[in-house]
Order: structure tokens, then sequence, then C-alpha cells
């Protein structure tokens, strides 16, 4: 099949209502399509699981049909419908009214956000006018006070094809209106089906709430993490070349099997933060069944997200005991299994025993550390993303006292790619905030911040000064963990940047000093270096490193450091760990031994220690140095050059 770009609008309209107020009858009379598939279903006369068919709508425009099961036992069955549906059918039967799972579906739609609804009267066909305009007045009544008082009520006779034009019409206004409900760059699908096509291989299908998804593109399976090509992408069963937010999408995958990708799983680009155990919400408490009842922190529920449900504990911030109905509070979810929840996703809630919709609300944050008790800077982060400020929330991340953030927390506590974290931090550098580091390895934090830092690790090289006046200094890794060891290598070297350029640290000899203590313990150190050369300077037999110490009336250490500073300023030159020469005297050595070989050929030892003039406790290692530089060979027992 040839494919094209779908250009048609991309939005899903779902079916809510009580079981048996014929959802699946109206999809099939709308569509032409019957939406129950399964024989289990066909046997028994109820929707099991979703049904999916294309509704073409006066004007032009087609929609995708979510059509989900009205029974009590597969309410998880529709909350995974309902998951990125931009509108909703309220389906309400004529001959029975508004009945239990009217009600917490309702619920549902209600704390998805799905923004509208349109109701289908259905069986007006089984009841008189009277009793359609009564039942009319009762559905105005049980919405009047939630977000869909406005909806428009659709008297409909499925069989008899009575009011299905006015219900398209009604369906043709809300899409004409409607924009998708999720945005932002990410592709993100969450799986409600995934089966094999012979010859063909591993199918999923979905509505895709963000981002594209095109023929040869490299995805990510979440939670697992895999990655697999997309061989085709079809909408509706017509083949495309690419599908956007709000599509209803089957994609064929490449090297993947029905093991690899289940229902409930999502479907994502690579950069796509992983799945997580626990996130941050606003959240809700909504119990349809029994409005005297509270939800009680450190309360286990169960927890859907896209087409997924896992069991999670309820942890309200700051403290909060218990939520009574339609109250709202901050709270941490802490989940059995990972989700792959991001910021602004939408969630249900059922309680454990008996099963049913107790709540749901909006994540604030995917990725959170543990925590229930909130500092001031996680109230202000939580706060901004609560009203999708994501440059204030970033700021107010940044600022938190003593943090030096990289783009990749950022990215973390935003629920955005690097690239975006990277683009929003940019644009609130300033007067309080600043950017350290390469363009490769990005820091930000506060001026404040940074100072501090900084000033921690003069502090730290004055007290180390203090207590080991002959050293010179601090390796950086060892400053590190002496000074800011809650600081990673990056960050710490923002702060010790600060520090180097305010001149309070110098960095000299491969160790990091104190600009004035130190300056004295490097003075120190030069006139045990002069001191050293003193002891070596023209003669023949120089003291080895212990007797440079006891002339010196150092510690080995400090003869040993004394005299690496003589070779590093080219006035000695090692011939082993213990032992060192002055370099115009090595000279003179090396071109003894030189002419003593051209001259006699090749020599003992015994022979070149008479050439330099030297004791044999210096000859041979002078001697081994040589062979080291390759000045000379060893053959046995002589030596050529």
């Amino acid at each position: 099949m040839s494919t094209h770009e779908y250009n048609e609008p991309s939005i899903v309209i779902g079916t809510a209502g009580h079981i048996d107020h014929g959802k699946s009858t109206l999809v099939q009379a709308l569509t032409g399509t019957d939406p129950d598939r399964l024989v289990e279903e066909k046997r028994r006369g109820i929707t099991i699981e979703l049904g999916f068919a294309r509704l073409d709508l006066p004007g032009g425009a087609s929609v995708g049909i979510v059509d989900v099961p009205g029974h009590e036992k597969f309410v998880r069955q529709m909350i995974a419908g309902a998951t990125g549906i931009d509108a909703a059918i309220l389906v309400v039967a004529a001959d029975d009214g508004i009945m239990p799972q009217t009600r917490e579906h309702l619920a549902v739609l209600r704390l998805l956000s799905v923004p509208q609804i349109v109701v289908a009267l259905t069986k007006c066909d089984m009841v008189d006018e009277e009793w359609v305009e009564f039942m009319s007045g009762e559905i105005h009544a049980a919405l009047a006070c939630g977000p869909y008082a406005e909806a428009e009520i659709i008297p409909v006779a499925a069989r008899e094809g009575r009011g299905l034009d006015e219900l398209k019409a009604a369906l043709a206004n809300i899409v004409s209106k409607q924009q998708h409900a999720h945005h932002g760059g990410f592709l993100r699908m969450p799986i409600d089906r995934s089966f094999t096509v012979k010859g063909a291989g591993t199918v999923v299908t979905g509505s895709l709430w963000s981002g594209t998804v095109a023929s040869g593109d490299t995805v990510r399976v979440l939670p697992s993490g895999k990655k697999t090509r997309v061989r085709s992408v079809q909408i509706h069963g017509e083949g495309v070349d690419a599908a956007f937010s709000g599509h209803r999408v089957a994609m064929n995958l490449a090297d993947a099997s029905r093991n690899d990708v289940r229902p409930g799983d999502f479907i994502t680009a690579l950069d796509v933060p992983d799945a997580s155990d626990r996130f941050d919400c606003e959240l809700t408490y909504f119990d349809c069944e029994n409005a005297s009842s509270a939800l009680e922190s450190g309360s286990t529920v169960r927890v859907a997200h896209g087409t997924k449900e896992v069991f999670g504990r309820v942890l309200f911030m700051d403290g909060h005991a218990k939520l009574k109905q339609n109250e709202q509070a901050t709270a941490q979810i802490r989940l059995d299994e990972p989700l792959c929840v991001l910021r602004g996703d939408r969630f249900v809630i059922r309680a454990t025993t008996p099963v049913r919709v107790i709540g749901g609300g909006r994540v604030l944050a995917g990725h959170p550390r543990r925590r229930s008790i909130l500092s001031e800077s996680d109230k202000a982060v939580l706060s901004a993303l609560a009203c999708d400020d994501v440059a204030a929330a970033a700021q107010a991340y940044i600022e938190e006292p003593n943090a030096i953030r990289t783009v990749a927390d950022i990215a973390g506590a935003l629920d955005v790619s690097e690239a975006e974290a990277a683009r929003i931090a940019k644009t609130i550098v300033g007067k309080n905030i600043v950017a350290a580091g390469s363009d490769a390895d990005l820091l930000f934090a506060t001026k404040q911040t940074l100072q501090r830092a900084a000033s921690k690790i003069a502090s730290t090289l004055l007290k180390f000064h203090a207590t080991s006046p002959n050293e010179l200094g601090m390796p950086k890794a060892a400053l590190n963990h002496a000074a800011l060891p809650s600081l990673n290598g990056t960050r710490f070297d923002a702060a010790l940047a600060v520090a180097l350029e305010k001149g309070d640290v110098v960095s000299m000899d491969g160790v990091l000093s104190h600009a004035t203590a130190g300056a004295a313990a490097h003075a120190r150190a030069q006139e045990r270096a002069d001191a050293a050369f003193a002891l070596l300077e023209g003669t023949l037999t120089p003291p080895f490193a212990d007797g440079v110490a006891s002339s010196l009336n150092c510690t080995k250490s400090e003869a040993y450091a004394a005299l690496g500073d003589l070779e590093e300023q080219g006035h000695a030159v090692k011939i082993d760990r213990d032992l060192y020469y002055d370099a115009a005297v090595f000279n003179k050595l090396v071109e003894a031994v030189r002419a003593h070989i051209e001259a006699k050929g090749p020599s003992l030892a015994t022979d070149l220690k008479d050439a330099m003039g030297v004791s044999r406790k210096n000859a041979i290692p002078v001697l081994e140095a040589l062979d080291d530089r390759g000045i000379t060979k060893r053959d046995g027992d002589l030596r050529t050059l």
C-alpha cells in the first residue's frame, strides 16, 4: 500500500457510560464498524476490550473513536481507553437513566481533564417523548455542578438511525474548536494492543499522545528501554509516511516480539526520560460512591496512567494527614512498578477494596527525589510547575541554596530533553544566575552559591597550610573531598574556577594552595631546594636523599620534594629515587664515559668508574641511568655506546 502524510484533524473521541446502554451499537451505527471484535464479546453481548473505529464527520473531518467497556469489572480498560482522548460521548440509555458506571465514567473523564463531552441519550425508541424530555432534565441536573454543565444532549435511536446526524453535527462542532489534549515535542504513545501479523511481525496500536512518528524511525519501548525500528505506520488501516499527536496509530516494529512490547508499555523517542517509580502530583480525592469517606496519607491505591495500572502508596506533602471529598493536595506517589510519567500527565487512582475510582490528578514532577517534607525551594519549584511556568521552575531549582545544577539535573526536574533544559536555563542567566563550565558540560548556579563554594575551598586550604606548613598544597581530588565532598568533579571545577579567578587560590607544581598562606610554604620549599643544590653543586659524590634530609634538618619527604624541584628547574638530574646530581656535573660524567668507550672500546663498570672519578656506590646507579637514557648499552659485563 502506498503511503502519504495524513493531514486530517488529530482528534480522538472516546465513549463512556454504563454497561448495556448502547455504546458499541452507537459506534457501529455512526461508523459502520463493529468495535466488538472478540468472540467472547459476541457471545456475552458486552464489550470487554477497547474497540476502535474511524468516524467521518460533516465538513470532511475524520476522527478516531475509542469504544470502552461499561461493566464495573472493566473500569481499568475504560480508563485506558479514556487516556489521551480529546472529547467523549457519554452514553446514557433513556430507559435506564444515570447508573453507577455512568457516574464512575464521568469521574474518570473529569479526573483525566477531558475538556468536552456530548451526551448521547440512547434507546429513545423504547420510551415516549415525555420520558425523553424528563431524562434529559435528569442528565442536565446531574451535570450542572461539574465541568460538563454545558454539554449538549442528543436523543438517539441507533438502530433506527434517529439522531445520528445531530450527534455527528455536535461532534463536528467540538472537533472544529478542539485541539489535541497533549502537547510537547516528545514522541509518546501508550500501547493498548500488541499482536503479531503473519508475514509482518509485531504490531502495536495506541493513541499518539505527543510528537511525530514516521517509517524508519528508531524508537524506545519503556519501561524496558529496548530500542526498535518502525517499519511502517498506519492510521485507520491506511499506510502513511508519518503520524502526529492525536492520531490513532498502528506501528509495525522491527526486531521486537510480543514479549518485548506489551499493552501498558510506551513507545517513545530516544530522548524521553526513563520510567519512574515515583512522581509528585496535584491529587484530588473524589469518591463517587462514598462522599463521606477520606483518603489518608500512606494509603495503598491502584494508579492508572496511560494504558497501565500499578499499585502505589500516596504520601501527602508537609504532614497533610488526609483528603476529604473534592479536596486537593500535593502528594508523592511511590509505585510498586515504574510508570512512564512526565510532567502534565493525568492519572486516576482507585481504591484496592472494594475497587472503585477515588481520585486522580496531574503529574507535577515525574522524577523527583524521595521526600514528603518540602523545602522552600521544593515548594517554589512545584508551585511553578503547577502553573506550567518551566522557566520559573528552573530558576527556583537552580536557586536552591548551595546547588550547582547540570543540564541533566534540570532536564530531570522539568521532564524535558537536555537540549530544552539548556535552552530554558540560558534564558534565565542574568543578574543572579550564572552559567559555568564548557558548552559540552554546562553548569548553572547562583553567584552566591559559587562564591560560597569558592570561599570554602580557600578556607580549607588555609587550615591545611596551618597544620602542614611545609606542604606546598593539596592535590585537586584531596581538596574536593576535604572542602566540598557533596560536589562531583564538574561541580567542584566550577567552584574552583571562581576561587582561581578571584586569586584566593593558585595552582602550582601540580597542587592547589592558598594564595597567601601557600606563598610562605612555596618560599620555604624554594629555600630547601636552594640548600639542597648547595649540597649537590660541583661534587662527584653528592649525598643521597637521607643525607640531604639530615643536612637540611627536614623530613625525607621534604628532601624528595626539594630534589624534585631542582629537577623541574633544570638544576639537577635524577639518577634514581634517592640520588640526584648537579646537572653540570652529570653532563661531565656523560662526556667522560663517551670519551673512554670511544678510546678503549667496550668497557667494564670498574673502568668507567675510574674514568668518571666517582665511587662504586655512585658509579653503578649512574651507569644504569645512562643505560636507561640510551647513552650506553650493557652487553654482559661490558658497556658500549
